[in-house]
């Protein structure tokens, strides 16, 4: 069944069940509010110009690693940044390896997950295996980056200096389980981060409920605050200039009014 229809028709099952369950919608708004971008820098995008894209600061000098969990059939990013000179380490159990090969490619053939086991590793494992120093962190690993990131040592998320990640299932905020589990890990995020990048990825329709909209998968670029120079101001435009649909063949999902 078409990705798009499937997430539909589930969306409005939950929506039937689950009414008295519901997440306040304050809560939910202030929420929004915390994780809304700001910009006060300079974004450049690495990787292709569709999906496998990303905006993020032009500040990667000194950066050690790019660590890459999640391993699909473009590796347009992971290539780009391995060509700046800085080694990539890719995890995902799923594929036999990256797309492409680059010395610079250091691939493990694991999940990265809460806990350790035969077919995973966690974040702080990875971690270890590269040099000290700041690193850049790449994650698509639909839907697991909510237990990954909540179990990430504050220690590792403070080495981050840019972090580009995407959320999937993000309109389950509206339902107070998620919203439970969500709130805490973008608590986390933004304790030593800004928010300085949002994209919404077109492969779903944003959901609605009263003054809210959520598109269900959207890209977030964090940036390190102690790299931030002078105060944040409200990007005045969206979507940015460098930002791409996502899949070619929807149509394009403008970032709502509410997070803006």
């Amino acid at each position: 069944m078409d990705r798009w229809i499937r997430r539909s028709l589930e969306r409005a099952f939950w929506d039937r069940i689950a009414v008295g369950n519901a997440t306040c919608p304050h809560a939910a708004a202030a929420l929004i509010e915390s994780i809304k971008p700001k910009t006060a820098i300079r974004l450049k995008r690495f990787g292709p110009r569709g999906d496998g894209g990303y905006l993020m600061p032009d500040d990667l000098e000194g950066i050690t690693a790019c660590i890459s969990p999640g391993v699909s059939s473009e590796c347009g990013f992971d290539e780009e940044i391995a060509n700046l000179g800085i080694d990539v380490l890719m995890a995902d159990a799923s594929v036999a390896g990256p797309p492409k090969q680059h010395p610079r490619f250091h691939f493990f053939r694991k999940f990265v997950d809460i806990a350790a086991t035969q077919n995973a590793m966690t974040m702080d494992d990875l971690a270890a295996k590269t040099p000290a120093g700041d690193l850049l962190l790449q994650m698509d690993i639909e839907g697991a980056e909510y237990r990954v990131l909540a179990g990430m040592s504050d220690d590792l998320l403070q080495r981050f200096r840019i972090m580009v990640i995407e959320f999937h299932e993000l309109d389950q905020m509206f339902q107070r389980f998620a919203f439970d589990i969500m709130k805490p890990v973008f608590e986390k995020l933004t304790r030593h981060h800004h928010v300085v990048h949002v994209h919404p990825n077109n492969c779903a329709a944003p959901v609605n409920r009263s003054s809210l909209s959520v598109p269900p998968v959207m890209e977030f670029t964090f940036y390190r605050k102690d790299r931030v120079q002078g105060p944040l101001e409200a990007s005045l435009s969206f979507p940015h200039a460098l930002d791409a649909c996502c899949a070619e063949d929807r149509p394009p999902v403008a970032l709502p009014a509410c997070w803006r």
